[in-house]
């Protein structure tokens, strides 16, 4: 065994390959930072610069900012609690209650947190839930089922349930909610629903709000003003905790409205519309009865109506009021124009007889007559009485347009009633420049204009009432929460014509429905036993869409008149969308005006009127 000599001096050592000796390395020279009592310094300084930053933020706080933290503070633990106000009734002339409001619940549920508390089990109990609400507001089964089988953290289940009922059913099930709301009740159904309209609750605004109808166009009258608190709450609730209250102003409830209606009337007009509409086969059709006297509407109605405790689930097309709302051609029935500026001119008189030939000229236009017929020797009265289109035409022509113009503007025509109920239309008159010679020769027999059916009643209530028409109005009065009683204020007159002119113009109307040997009228259906009654029958051709002409089958029938004709108390106007056949509407205004005889027990007339002569041979 051999071993390795040791290095020469200076020498390289075997096995290194001879390269120099590896330098030591050298030492890195310390920095001030690395100095103990540097670090030191280093963090006092950065302590005081933050002690001085927290200081400089809470004088800040509690200087500047004070006010608004303590205010947010106190949102934090105050709550403002609405206090709602009670809508008030609706009631008819006799105070019989229309729309009333009480208090009720909504029915809510979570079913997501159903699932995640019942588990497995949620499925059985989810369907005891819905069998239970069902039972108790006899709502859709199907449709609550489905409801809790969602995965939803929000359903409703019932929109209105009395308290008593509700808080059994949240007893007996935790997981529902009960929401407060106020309830709209209508107790007759479909009565005069088309008038009164519909108010239902408004999640964001908490509260009932009206939607068509007077609910909509009273609302701000009938929905009074809310009261608040501000008071301090339980956390998660609006549990007022006592003593806390800050501030109070008192809910001031809304006021009820009484209406000029007569609920029983109001029954009957609606249910003899819509059956001689069905029975006629027309469109549609409306009705409405006013007191002569005062121009109130005590009946007003379409043939259609709705329910308004369902308003969401009803038809549209029921829900309008077309007597206020739908104009249309009043044909014949606007001949009583023509005849009231011809008597207030003293351009004609009763019996004076026309030589009225089968068709006349006006401008560039020939009229004709409804029947076919030469040369005849009519009355006044019986120009009137017959419907003569070229009769009338004569007389209109002896006043002229401005006469005419005049006496549309008097009767009301292309203005708005001021009824007050929502969507009321004027009608339409073209403007006096505007008119053409054609033009006169279209209104005064009832073309080219368009009214109501409470327009066109309106023209007869002046005739009935000495020749003063009085606007109609619906609303009679409304009662403060106090008691106090206002009533509406009554709509300025308008005078037609004298009261003697008008006393002649209701005689001429008596021989409409007059039927007698040659001397027949074209309204004896409306002749009431017992009565004189004084009335127009009207038909008007449609405008057919398709052609923008006039159509030959499609029609407005109409009839307006009074009862008892001399003395009369009531006014009816009837409208019927094409009917088929040639029905006229003189049949249903016997039906109305012969209840009221009845239940109104107007005096009979003992002695018949003399007939009246309408056509000399």
């Amino acid at each position: 065994m051999s071993t390795a000599a040791p290095p020469r001096a200076g020498g390289r050592r075997p096995g290194t390959g001879g390269g120099p000796p590896p330098r030591r390395p050298r030492r890195r020279r310390r920095s001030a930072a690395d100095e103990p009592r540097f670090r030191l310094r280093l963090a006092w300084v950065l302590l005081a610069g933050l002690l001085l930053i927290s200081g400089a933020r809470l004088v800040f706080i509690q200087t500047f900012q004070a006010g608004s933290l303590a205010a947010d503070a106190e949102k934090q633990r105050t709550s403002k609690i609405v206090i709602p106000a009670e809508r008030g009734a609706i009631t008819d002339k006799d105070g019989k209650v229309l729309a009333f409001s009480t208090e009720s619940k909504a029915l809510v549920t979570n079913p997501r947190q159903i699932n995640q508390i019942k588990g497995a089990q949620a499925p059985a109990y989810k369907e005891q839930m819905a069998q239970a609400v069902a039972q108790v507001t006899h709502g859709d089964l199907g449709e609550l089922q489905r409801s809790l089988a969602s995965d939803r953290g929000y359903v409703v289940l019932s929109t209105t349930v009395d308290p008593g009922p509700a808080r059994d059913l949240a007893e007996r099930f935790p997981e529902i909610a009960q929401e407060s709301r106020e309830s709209r009740n209508y107790p007759n159904g479909t009565l005069a629903s088309n008038i009164i309209g519909a108010a239902t609750w408004s999640a964001d605004a908490q509260k009932l709000i009206g939607r068509i109808g007077l609910e909509s166009s009273d609302d701000q009258l009938l929905a009074g003003r809310d009261g608040f608190q501000i008071a301090d709450t339980a956390e998660g609730s609006n549990a007022v905790i006592p003593g806390s209250v800050r501030a109070e102003q008192p809910a001031v409830a809304g006021a009820d409205v009484q209406l000029t209606l007569d609920s029983d009337l109001q029954f009957q007009v609606q249910r003899m519309l819509a059956d001689y509409t069905a029975k006629s086969g027309a469109r549609g059709g409306s009705a409405v009865v006013l007191d002569r006297a005062t121009g109130e509407v005590r009946a007003l109605a379409d043939n259609t109506s709705f329910d308004p405790a369902n308003l969401l689930k009803s038809d549209p097309a029921t829900l309008g009021n077309r007597a206020v709302t739908t104009p249309f051609e009043p044909g014949s029935v606007n001949k009583i124009v023509t005849m009231a500026a011809a008597l207030e001119a003293h351009a004609a008189k009763p019996d004076d007889v026309l030589e009225v030939p089968g068709q006349i000229q006006v401008a560039d236009r020939t009229v004709k007559d409804a029947w076919s017929h030469g040369l005849d020797r009519y009355t006044l009265t019986g120009v009137l009485a017959k419907s003569s289109n070229v009769g009338t035409l004569m007389t209109a022509q002896k006043i002229g347009p401005d006469a005419f113009s005049d006496m549309l503007a008097k009767m009301g025509i292309g203005q708005k009633t001021g009824i007050g109920l929502p969507g009321e239309s004027g009608g339409s008159v073209p403007p006096r420049p505007t008119w053409s010679g054609s033009t006169f020769g279209n209104l005064p027999i009832g073309q080219g204009l368009s009214m109501t059916v409470l327009q066109m009643a309106g023209m007869y209530q002046a005739v009935a009432n000495d020749g003063m028409r009085i606007p109609p109005r619906v609303v009679a009065a409304q009662t403060a929460p106090d008691g106090t009683r206002e009533p509406a204020q009554p709509p300025a007159p308008v005078r037609v014509m004298s009261p003697e002119n008008a006393a002649t113009l209701r005689t001429m109307l008596t021989a409409v429905t007059q039927k007698e040997h040659g001397q027949t009228g074209t309204g004896p259906g409306a002749a009431v036993p017992g009565f004189e009654v004084a009335g127009k029958t009207g038909t008007a051709q449609q405008v057919d869409p398709t052609t923008g002409a006039y159509s030959r089958s499609s029609y407005w029938i109409t009839f307006a008149g009074m009862l008892p004709a001399q003395d009369p108390r009531f006014v009816v106007g009837i409208m019927l969308d094409a009917p088929k056949g040639g029905t006229s509407a003189a049949p249903l205004f016997h039906d109305i005006a012969s209840y009221l005889a009845q239940r109104d027990g107007l005096p009979v007339q003992t002695q018949p009127a003399p007939p009246q002569i309408l056509q000399i041979k």
